[in-house]
């Protein structure tokens, strides 16, 4: 193993608890680059907001999550992505009766540029 390289997961991972009971866990945080993990118990959502800078990728691992991107509904199953371009308001949602586990890696990180917008509950598939 080369210095400053070791593995990393959910169990050993910095912590955190956002929205209405969703957890998260930071796998990567560094200045250029996030990589967290993250768990969305069923019925909730978090605010709708648009990064300036930061380009997001999100990556189902389990369960389904609803992504609104500028008015456009992605649903998203396992082992499906969506990128989310910097400037773009959006927000993610599991409206399923299971939980959704999921990557959030952003470049360069997004906390500290996030913008809270009104939320649009859209019908639009994407």
């Amino acid at each position: 193993m080369r210095k400053g390289a070791h593995s990393i997961s959910a169990a050993t991972a910095e912590h955190y608890v956002w929205g209405d009971g969703a957890d998260g866990w930071h796998l990567v945080r560094a200045p250029g680059l996030s990589v967290i993990q993250e768990r969305m118990p069923p019925g909730s959502a978090e605010q709708r907001h648009r990064h300036a800078v930061a380009r997001q990728f999100f990556f189902v691992l389990t369960g389904r999550l609803l992504i609104e991107v500028e008015g456009v509904l992605h649903s998203l199953d396992a082992r499906e992505g969506l990128e989310v371009a910097p400037g773009m308001a959006h927000e993610v949602r599991n409206d399923s009766a299971s939980p959704a586990e999921f990557l959030v890696i952003s470049q360069p990180p997004s906390h500290g540029d996030r913008m809270n917008v009104a939320s649009e509950r859209s019908t639009t598939s994407g």
